[in-house]
């Protein structure tokens, strides 16, 4: 069988190797890729006013093999066998095969070296084609492999070493386990901490966010520093109240890059238990603060309130607002989600926060619309007026709404 000579081919496969972090098997599988797409480029130069080449899978019984021991490689086509030829790409006549192989049946096939004489190949192939699609299909064989790799990981914290910055991003490397590859992750600009400090080969905990599929530019791999499930992460390392279940996690609203630079980065987190003689806050605070401190300290000095998580929404929202003082939590609108929360003047900034951060996240962690009063100017009477005057309106919409959808279903069927 003739063969197309390729220079140190062993050599070359194990350097792609490591170089790359790829399998043997999946360099070669990519460099077969690459020759085949080579090949084509030969036979559409050899003859351009072909219309059959035009077939999206004209070559598809086209194959290379790899001979690392011989140096080279081979172009094999697998043809059927048939009594007329009229397509010499695809077919091979009967009367051809059987002065090689007496019993060969019509429609039976057979796999023929097709290789080009290497002089001829070499000087028409198009090097430069086949160099792009190899590192093309090299990438894409990283790409598959990092996703089979780390998409059970998403979702989950990684130790992350910074390698370099790239448009506004920090790149990071990230293994999936002890003695595995690292691999690059990209940190965007809005994943980031306004208080970090990026020093090349320093190490971070990172939240991989997102393992992307697809052939876009760039990592890979997404991850954050700014997610509410490093909060979570952190507190469960630290915490073994957690760990066991004993104290659970309810929600998290975290603010880690707030819209003002004048305004600090700030998360609450709502903790419960069902054991009687176990706080749950206090368990997440530790002795002498030494608990929340190591998250803290992680996070770079990342303000950090723990509440009690109550079943009661008014207790629940009375709580979430610490360590503001609350006098009374009015539910205006169960349905709706709305409450009231009256405070003393005294505790109105402190309850809303600066730029209202305190309430912004208060209301994301217990999932009401909250309005702040100061307790002494409320107008107790007015302000039931206008939220039954509020619930009255949706109650007449839902209605509206309810009449209109019979009147639908006879113009559908219609």
């Amino acid at each position: 069988m003739s063969l197309v000579n390729l220079p140190n081919l062993r050599e070359m496969l194990d350097l792609i190797s490591r170089d790359r972090n790829l399998p043997k098997a999946a360099v070669q599988s990519a460099l077969q890729e690459a020759l085949l797409k080579g090949y084509e480029r030969y036979r559409r130069t050899r003859d351009l006013n072909n219309p059959s080449f035009n077939e999206e899978d004209y070559f598809s019984n086209f194959e290379v093999e790899l001979s690392p021991d011989e140096g080279g490689f081979r172009v094999l086509a697998t043809k059927m066998i048939v009594e007329q030829v009229t397509s010499p790409d695809h077919e091979i006549a009967l009367a051809e095969v059987i002065e090689v192989v007496p019993d060969a049946q019509l429609g039976d096939t057979v796999v023929l070296d097709v290789t080009p004489n290497e002089g001829e190949f070499n000087s028409r192939m198009a090097a430069i084609q086949t160099k792009q699609v190899l590192n093309q299909k090299l990438r894409e064989h990283q790409r598959r492999l990092i996703q089979e790799e780390f998409q059970d990981l998403e979702g989950t914290v990684l130790q992350a070493r910074m390698v370099r910055f790239e448009r506004g991003s920090v790149i990071m490397a990230v293994s999936s386990g002890f003695g595995r590859p690292e691999v690059e992750a990209e940190l965007p600009r809005k994943e980031q901490l306004p208080n970090d400090n990026y020093r090349v080969n320093a190490t971070y905990r990172v939240y991989l966010k997102q393992v992307q599929e697809g052939p876009h530019k760039g990592a890979q791999l997404v991850v954050s520093r700014a997610d509410a499930g490093l909060v979570v992460y952190l507190f469960a390392n630290e915490v073994p109240e957690i760990e066991d279940d004993v104290v659970r996690i309810i929600a998290v609203a975290r603010e880690a890059n707030p819209p003002s630079r004048t305004v600090g980065p700030r998360t609450k987190i709502a903790v419960d238990t069902l054991e009687r003689d176990v706080d749950p806050v206090g368990a997440c605070i530790g002795s002498r603060g030494s608990r929340i401190q190591a998250v803290v300290n992680e996070l770079r000095g990342e303000k950090i309130d723990v509440i009690r998580w109550s079943p009661d929404p008014g207790t629940y929202i009375a709580n979430a607002l610490s360590p503001a003082r609350v006098e009374d939590v009015r539910l205006m609108d169960p349905e709706g989600r709305i409450a009231h929360v009256l405070v003393p003047e005294d505790q109105l900034s402190l309850a809303i926060g600066k730029e209202g951060q305190n309430v912004r996240l208060a209301a994301r962690l217990t999932g009401w619309k909250i309005d702040i009063k100061d307790r002494n100017k409320y107008d107790t009477a007015a302000e039931d007026e206008r939220i039954q005057a509020l619930i009255e309106e949706r109650l007449a919409n839902q209605a509206l709404e309810a009449e209109q959808e019979p009147e639908l279903e006879e113009d559908e069927n219609a």
